[in-house]
């Protein structure tokens, strides 16, 4: 198995607020828009149901161009979320059910200074130390994560983490998804891989609408 990529430092998953659990207003805010009605939208047909999701081309032009190109060219098709930690966000977009990484295109520009924050619901570009080493993985915040938020561009942390979108309808899903099992996988070897779901959680299509 190749290396994986760690795409959410441990440092940052330090920061992230307990857990208070979604309140209805949380809820009512996931379906809110921060631009226009005729935004592009995807639909994540997962193993666990279905997850529509509303895209931000105006804020993210660049994190959108790049989701949609890998969703058009059937790249998610049978990914996984690999990576579940249930008070932080759900991961995926990169791996195989046998968590191979697959091979990608070259990144793109961070956009976290778009004004977008980390709340709950919405959708980010997973990324290395690198600020801009975003390619095809991305995550679902399940609670607002401040602390991925961009502040500034004098180190990996103030970039923060690029949103650009945000799910409309089956944050039930996510919230299913997000209390899967999980564990460790190659523990003490260079593959090591924590928060995996014991059993995979599948990306089967994404459909753009």
């Amino acid at each position: 198995m190749k290396h994986a990529i760690r795409t959410v430092s441990a440092a940052l998953l330090g920061a992230a607020l307990a857990f208070a659990g979604p309140t209805l207003a949380q809820d009512e805010a996931a379906a809110e828009s921060p631009a226009a009605t005729d935004n592009p939208q995807v639909t994540l047909h997962t193993s666990m149901g279905d997850i529509r999701i509303e895209l931000y081309p105006a804020e993210a032009p660049a994190s959108v161009e790049n989701f949609l190109d890998y969703a058009n060219d059937g790249f998610y098709d049978g990914t996984v979320f690999h990576r579940v930690i249930s008070h932080f966000m759900i991961q995926g977009g990169g791996f195989t059910p046998d968590l191979e990484r697959k091979e990608t295109r070259d990144p793109v520009t961070n956009e976290a200074d778009n004004g977008l924050k980390n709340e709950r619901g919405t959708v980010a570009m997973a990324r290395t130390s690198d600020p801009h080493s975003a390619t095809a993985q991305f995550f679902i915040n399940v609670e607002y994560n401040p602390s991925l938020d961009h502040t500034g561009t004098e180190h990996t942390r103030a970039w923060g983490y690029a949103v650009f979108g945000r799910v409309v309808d089956g944050m039930d899903v996510v919230d299913e998804i997000r209390f899967v099992p999980t564990h460790t996988i190659n523990e003490g070897t260079p593959e090591q891989m924590g928060d995996v779901p014991l059993e995979p959680v599948l990306i089967e299509s994404v459909e753009v609408h």
